[in-house]
This record gives structure tokens, C-alpha cells and sequence, in this order.
């Protein structure tokens, strides 16, 4: 059996006396105590060794190390097919990846011949349009100077009649008023003397 020794210590903190307890165990075994047990002349130790043994040819027999290297067989194999599958969605990203960079380069250099082709088209619709506004000006003068020059000519046209009315009317009177009869029929007849 076990006994127990409890042992204080006197010692000392700061002056004052303070008490330890150590407490041990000492065990007195006798002989009979560390007896080991044995079953048909095999100890503990040997009745491990050949359950272990046993257990192991049970193993072999059942074919488990081929089963387990199967089944580990089987996950590398499953794990390679994820893996190849994963490199084959890499590069099938990848693939899209550079296909949309290059529809994306396409567009903006697309993009950028639009702006090019409608600066042009803006400028030629500038050029057009100042042409056309200048031609336009242009005609608009010319048909002006011809209204004016039509609206001289009747113009001109208009006091021609008045004055040739005019003085027909003042010929007629000076005539009428200084002619009679008697020296129209002198002029006529001059007239005709000197048509024959």
C-alpha cells in the first residue's frame, strides 16, 4: 500500500516565516503485487502481438491493402480527371478571356474610326452647307439685280410712253393750233411730192 508524508518547510518572505506543505507518495510494493498474468504460457505482451499478427494475416488474406490501394487509386484518378477538367476550364477562360480583350481592342478601334468617319462627315456637311448657303446668297443676289434691273427697265419703259404721250399730246396741240386745215393739206401734199 501507499503511504503519505505531508512535509513543511520553514521558510522565509520578506522577514516572516511562511510554511510549505510538500506532500509525497511512497509506494512499498511487495512481490506478489508485480505478478503478470498469463493465459497458456503467453503473457499480455505476446496475446497483443499475435492478435496483431493475426489481424494482419486477416488482411492480407481479404485482400484489404489491394482494396485500399484501389480505392486510393480510384481518388487520384478522380482528382487527376478534376484537375485536367480544371486546366481545361483555365484555358477555355483564358481562350475568352483574350477573345473578349480582342472584341474589345476591335470595338474601341471600331469606335474610333466612327469619330474619325463622322468628324469628316460633319466637316463635309460644313463645307456643303457654307457652299450652298454661299451659291444660295449667290442666286439670291442675282435674282435681286434682276428685279431691280426688270423694275428699271419698266421703269424707264413707263416714262419713255409717258413722254412719248406727252409730247405726242403737246405736238398734237401745237400742231392743231398753229395748222389748219389749208396748210395740212400743203404738208400733204409735200409730203407725197416728195414720196413719188
Amino acid at each position: 500500500m501507499a503511504n503519505e508524508k505531508a512535509v513543511i518547510d520553514d521558510t522565509t518572505v520578506d522577514g516572516a516565516p511562511v510554511a510549505e506543505t510538500h506532500a509525497t507518495t511512497e509506494a512499498h510494493a511487495s512481490p506478489e503485487a508485480h505478478a503478470k498474468p498469463k493465459a497458456l504460457g503467453m503473457d499480455a505482451t505476446m496475446w497483443v502481438a499475435l492478435a496483431m499478427l493475426v489481424v494482419i494475416a486477416l488482411f492480407i488474406w481479404k485482400k484489404v491493402p489491394a482494396m485500399i490501394g484501389a480505392a486510393l487509386d480510384k481518388q487520384i484518378e478522380g482528382i487527376k480527371a478534376q484537375l485536367d477538367q480544371a486546366t481545361n476550364l483555365r484555358k477555355e477562360a483564358e481562350a475568352i478571356k483574350a477573345d473578349y480583350e480582342a472584341k474589345a481592342k476591335q470595338a474601341a478601334k471600331d469606335a474610333e474610326a466612327m469619330k474619325a468617319h463622322a468628324e469628316e462627315e460633319a466637316k463635309a456637311i460644313v463645307a456643303k452647307a457654307k457652299t450652298d448657303a454661299t451659291a444660295m446668297i449667290a442666286r439670291r443676289a442675282k435674282s435681286a439685280e434682276d428685279k431691280i434691273a426688270a423694275a428699271e427697265r419698266a421703269a424707264i419703259a413707263d416714262v419713255r410712253a409717258k413722254a412719248a404721250a406727252a409730247a405726242a399730246a403737246a405736238a398734237e396741240a401745237l400742231i392743231a393750233k398753229h395748222h389748219d386745215a389749208k396748210a395740212d393739206a400743203g404738208l400733204v401734199d409735200a409730203t407725197i411730192a416728195k414720196l413719188n
